[in-house]
């Protein structure tokens, strides 16, 4: 199947309800119309559609689709095709009903023991997939983890591939991007990473939130929060520990 096409989405997919927006992107969810024959696409869809007047740079979006492209993992969001109209670019994919992993946080307080190692297990399953690949995610938080359903045995996706990265080669990344509680210390550094430890420390601070509910580096002030996270200084309060 090509992922790009210029045919109007209109005549494959009824396009429904907002579910999300962003800078330049509304998400919508959208159902399969009877033309469209295209049975590995499920009935229901989420549609990202995006403004490409209000996109700084085009070729943001052009790595966003080159990695979404490259997976296909039960534990990553699946982007089915795109539709390139002169104003308008469509992005097909998954779609997941069942909310942020931090909105469970929030509802639940935290995590048991248990329930934690679920999660963690298939993240560290779909990380060593898209490290495996070469892929970077670089932005990953509990917000970025979707659930595939309401369910309480959901399965999770990685989502929102906007800061993600192929590396080939000797290849450093150097941007100090991400969100500033979750960067891992070589980002911060600025002396070039090009591995994906830096999601693996993501991942370690999520795991920590899911355990107690707090994050282990926190300060009013960003200098302050990028000491704390350059010199590793946390703890384990009881009675979480």
């Amino acid at each position: 199947m090509g992922f790009f096409k210029k045919s109007e989405v209109k005549k494959n997919y009824e396009i429904g309800k907002d579910l999300g927006s962003g800078n330049f992107a509304v998400v919508k969810e959208a159902t399969k119309t009877a033309a469209n024959k295209q049975a590995e696409i499920p009935n229901k869809v989420a549609i990202k559609v995006i403004d490409k007047a209000k996109v700084e740079d085009m070729n943001d979006i052009q790595r966003e689709i080159e990695v979404m492209s490259m997976l296909d993992h039960p534990n990553v969001v699946k982007l089915f095709e795109i539709y390139d109209e002169p104003k308008k670019m469509m992005l097909v994919m998954e779609l997941v009903t069942g909310g942020e992993l931090f909105d469970r946080i929030v509802s639940k307080g935290s995590y048991t023991e248990k329930d934690a190692a679920e999660v963690m297990k298939t993240l560290c399953q779909a990380l060593s997939y898209m490290h495996a690949k070469k892929v970077v995610h670089r932005d990953l938080k509990p917000e970025n983890i979707l659930y595939s359903d309401p369910s309480e045995n959901a399965a999770i996706r990685v989502a929102d591939f906007g800061l993600a990265r192929v590396v080939s080669g000797n290849e450093m990344m150097k941007t100090a991007c991400g969100t500033p509680g979750y960067v891992a210390p070589e980002v911060l550094k600025n002396k070039g990473y090009d591995s994906g430890a830096v999601d693996m420390w993501s991942a370690g601070v999520i795991l920590y939130i899911l355990l107690c509910g707090f994050p282990p580096f926190y300060e009013e002030e960003l200098p302050a929060l990028f000491e704390q996270i350059l010199h590793a200084r946390y703890d384990f309060p009881s009675p979480w520990r």
